[in-house]
Formats: C-alpha cells, sequence, structure tokens
C-alpha cells in the first residue's frame, strides 16, 4: 500500500483552447439566465 502513495504524480497537461472556443463559451455563458421560482433556481438558455 505504501508504494501506491508515495509514488510521485505526473502533472496533468493544460489544453490549449483557440480563441474561436474562448468566444463560444463566452456567449454560451451570457446566455444563461437564472430564473427563480420559491426556492428553486433554473438556469435557461436564451438562444
Amino acid at each position: 500500500m505504501e508504494k501506491i502513495y508515495s509514488a510521485e504524480k505526473s502533472t496533468c497537461k493544460l489544453a490549449k483552447a483557440g480563441p474561436e472556443t474562448i468566444q463560444f463559451l463566452l456567449n454560451y455563458s451570457r446566455s444563461l439566465r437564472p430564473v427563480r421560482y420559491k426556492k428553486l433556481v433554473f438556469e435557461s438558455n436564451m438562444n
């Protein structure tokens, strides 16, 4: 067991996103609108 947890973990690689992907994600997050009903919150996409 000790060998499993003491082994050095490899670092993860960061994904590189292009400008189109970033713009898409920003536009999508802007289109989400929270709708509150009593104690519940719903997210709706305004596209």
